[in-house]
């Protein structure tokens, strides 16, 4: 029986937030190793992250990027398609966002959309729906034909903690803007989406482009799992990073400093706080 049926919620013991920690930011280190190499090499990574509303994706994503150079790792997450996309090959948005030589694209849902959102809330034909089906696989052996790096993760989490995951937003003013009535409507249609996802499964996990479940009942357990699992299933050497010699600052010569009084300066909000 599926881990996402409506009757089970099994949450496994708390990870202990010190162990947490020390492997998390072990992991984060082997994640510039492996970016430094992608570069070197000219290497091209695609992560695509898909899973339940508030299943943890976003914030695993905060964690893979947190220590990696902007210009190198970037975040694809792709509004709503204008209509001129809709006119469009599905997949033609997508591939704009696909990585040059020497970056990481990690995308927080993807050309998946379309196997989920759209075939339950019907903002896709059935014609479309199964087209896409057929076609994905295909484009997805193209890239990995072509030498991308490719990896396919299924965020799971139950419906009751998904549910408390929700009303935690609700009543949080800094995360409240995470709900969307998309989302609540996702409680209505728990069903509808597991069959959706079940025949995306049965469709796309193919031996050279599988999907990877990652079990999310723990934010932090599942942080940890995908990172590790990622940085696993790709071969990458450790490269020496160039030397880095600070200079000594030079004595100063003929510059003076204007007086403060002449600039406008923020002010010290932190002077009133007790």
């Amino acid at each position: 029986m599926s881990n996402e049926h409506r009757k089970i919620s099994v949450k496994s013991a708390s990870y202990d937030k010190k162990v947490y920690e020390r492997e998390l930011h072990r992991l984060q280190t082997e994640l510039v190793t492996m970016q430094q190499w992608i570069q070197r090499t000219g290497g091209r990574l695609v992560v695509l992250f898909e899973g339940r509303d508030a299943a943890g994706k976003g914030s695993a994503i905060k964690r893979i990027t947190e220590h990696l150079n902007p210009r190198v790792c970037r975040v694809v997450a792709l509004p709503s398609p204008t209509e001129r996309e809709r006119s469009q090959w599905y997949f033609q948005r997508y591939v704009a966002h696909l990585p040059s030589a020497g970056e990481i694209v990690l995308f927080d849902r993807s050309w998946y959309n379309r196997a989920g959102v759209e075939r339950v809330m019907g903002f896709c034909t059935d014609a479309e729906y199964e087209r896409f089906l057929q076609q994905a696989p295909v484009f997805e052996r193209l890239l990995v034909g072509d030498g991308i790096l490719l990896r396919k993760y299924w965020f799971s989490v139950s419906d009751r903690e998904q549910e408390a995951r929700f009303r935690s937003r609700a009543a949080d003013p800094v995360r409240r803007w995470k709900l969307s009535p998309m989302d609540l409507e996702s409680i209505n249609r728990w069903e509808d989406y597991s069959r959706a996802k079940d025949e995306m499964f049965a469709r796309t996990d193919l031996p050279d482009v599988p999907w990877f479940t990652v079990e999310s009942e723990d934010k932090k357990r599942s942080r940890v799992n995908v990172i590790a699992h990622l940085l696993s299933s790709v071969d990458y050497d450790r490269i020496a990073p160039d030397s880095i010699e600070v200079p000594e600052r030079p004595a100063a010569a003929h510059y003076r400093r204007p007086p403060r009084a002449q600039f406008r300066a923020v002010p010290d909000h932190t002077a009133g706080l007790r």
